[in-house]
């Protein structure tokens, strides 16, 4: 394989750890993605929601055998059947799937599930959607506990949660340490400020994730081709402590597809590194 870009040493020297998605990540096989990240100075590997404990541990092995660790998984339920629902027979399938999440991250070694609290459209109104979705976390809150698996709420675009006082205030009325923020850079942008979401979250971040933003045009972008200040991004990141995983969330090139892979870990080299 041709190495386009080397990851220097330096790099590692700071806490913060580089991951992505594995849906960003091109390839015929689990080996291949995982690999390519490897190749390019990923320590990561942030993975869906598996089916079964077998496919998990696959992906664990697979996983230790480059020295990769899978530091999260992204809850694939809370879409289609959205904790903030009124019928409760959706509300099941999605706490279903956030089991299903939690009992897989002990698998792999994730300490981190995402889910998206709610979503509210004009059939669930804000307040219903808020009681709701608090009450079933809650419960869940009880299972990551004994996993000792955090829930991360993600902030995205679900008409839900839209201050970072009352994203906070919504965490930590739920009462468990085991309920946090999994923040998204360029999720915000559309309608707040990074920096200002980042230190009034504080240390209720456990991740974060990243892709570019335009404003104007409202559309994603890779990193640096983007509005994000990422010289204040990193800055409030270090200010409240946080050393954990950045994770990059964008799809890959066109054309040379396996590409976007190492450019994306260079352009987090030098998100990380600053100016």
């Amino acid at each position: 394989m041709v190495k386009y870009f080397t990851v220097p040493l330096e790099f590692k020297e700071d806490k913060m750890k580089k991951g992505i998605c594995l849906g960003c990540i091109p390839g015929k096989s689990l080996e291949e993605q995982f690999r390519l990240a490897k190749d390019a100075g990923f320590d990561g590997v942030e993975i869906n929601t598996v089916d079964t404990d077998e496919e998990s541990g696959k992906m664990k092995s697979v996983a230790d055998s480059l020295g990769l660790e899978i530091p999260s998984i992204m809850n694939s339920a809370h879409w289609q059947f959205p904790l903030s629902s009124p019928d409760p027979e959706v509300r099941r399938k999605s706490v279903d799937g956030m089991k299903k999440s939690l009992a897989s991250a002990s698998i792999v070694g994730a300490n981190t599930v995402l889910l998206v609290p709610a979503v509210v459209n004009e059939a669930v109104c804000y307040e219903d959607a808020y009681k709701t979705s608090q009450k079933e976390i809650k419960e869940l809150a009880k299972i990551a506990e004994g996993r000792k698996v955090y829930i991360a709420l993600e902030n995205v675009w679900n008409r839900f949660l839209l201050s970072p006082m009352e994203f906070a205030r919504y965490i930590d009325e739920i009462g468990s340490k085991y309920v946090a923020a999994y923040f998204d850079v360029g999720n915000i942008l559309i309608y707040g400020y990074p920096k200002h979401w980042i230190r009034s979250l504080g240390s209720r971040i456990k991740k974060v994730h990243v892709k570019g933003f335009r404003v104007g045009p409202k559309t994603f972008t890779y990193l640096l081709d983007s509005d994000i200040n990422w010289t204040e991004v990193m800055k409030a990141l270090k200010d409240v402590g946080y050393d954990d995983y950045i994770i990059a969330e964008m799809g890959p090139y066109s054309s040379f597809p396996d590409q976007t892979v190492y450019d994306i870990s260079a352009h987090l080299n030098r998100i990380i590194k600053g100016a």
